[in-house]
């Protein structure tokens, strides 16, 4: 175990599961729905790890309250119908988890989806009990808001600075940042790695094992 960190942080889309490519797509037969111009693929990706709400507004700031209640169903009954079979889990995550766990990290779970979606993935996986806390955005404040880690935090007893975020979204590493907290950044997600380099993460994986690696290294 690493002599400095007790807690990992992990956001969900594009960090833990590969699921991206759904969301862009969501995202845009809303738009069709709704009669508004697309945003192409880069744009979309750019607000993943925001809370829908807040999604929706950074792409049509323009959107009026009413319309954007039909705008998140439209996302939400395609995005739904897409993951009838779930979006699968990057390749290590299972077995690097598996080990951080044994290893005895606490592990939680910081996401911009709904409550109602998470628990539908966190069971298709059959890990309704698997984190120590989950966060959803639509019950606690949306990334980049420091909130959700604060809540986290407290229920593990755990400060600040024995924690690590990881995530793919500078949202991620923002709300780390506005926490005190230090960040890891993978770089297979929804941003790209330069973008998210500014945010100075300690460390920047290209897959998911590379995490337990590194913090196998430092505990030596």
């Amino acid at each position: 175990m690493h002599p400095d960190y007790k807690l990992l942080i992990f956001d969900w889309d594009g960090t833990l599961a590969n699921s991206i490519g759904r969301i862009v797509e969501a995202m845009h037969v809303a738009s069709d729905r709704m009669g508004f111009a697309r945003c192409n693929d880069f744009a979309v990706k750019g607000i993943i790890g925001l809370g829908l709400p807040e999604a929706i507004r950074s792409l049509y700031p323009q959107i009026d309250d009413e319309a954007l209640v039909i705008f998140r169903q439209h996302y939400a009954d395609h995005y739904i119908a897409l993951e009838a079979e779930p979006s699968p889990l990057f390749d290590g995550v299972v077995s690097t988890l598996e080990a951080l766990r044994a290893e005895g990290y606490h592990l939680a779970v910081a996401t911009g989806k709904a409550r109602r979606g998470l628990d539908r993935v966190l069971k298709s996986h059959g890990w309704e009990d698997y984190f120590e806390i989950t966060r959803a955005a639509d019950e606690t404040a949306s990334k980049p808001h420091p909130l959700m880690l604060e809540q986290i935090l407290a229920h593990c007893n755990v400060r600040a600075e024995q924690a690590l975020m990881v995530g793919d979204s500078s949202f991620d590493l923002q709300m780390a940042r506005n926490a005190g907290m230090a960040s890891v950044a993978v770089s297979y997600g929804a941003q790209t790695i330069e973008a998210l380099k500014a945010f100075e993460p300690l460390l920047a994986i290209d897959h998911f094992a590379e995490l337990h690696a590194w913090l196998s290294r430092q505990a030596h």
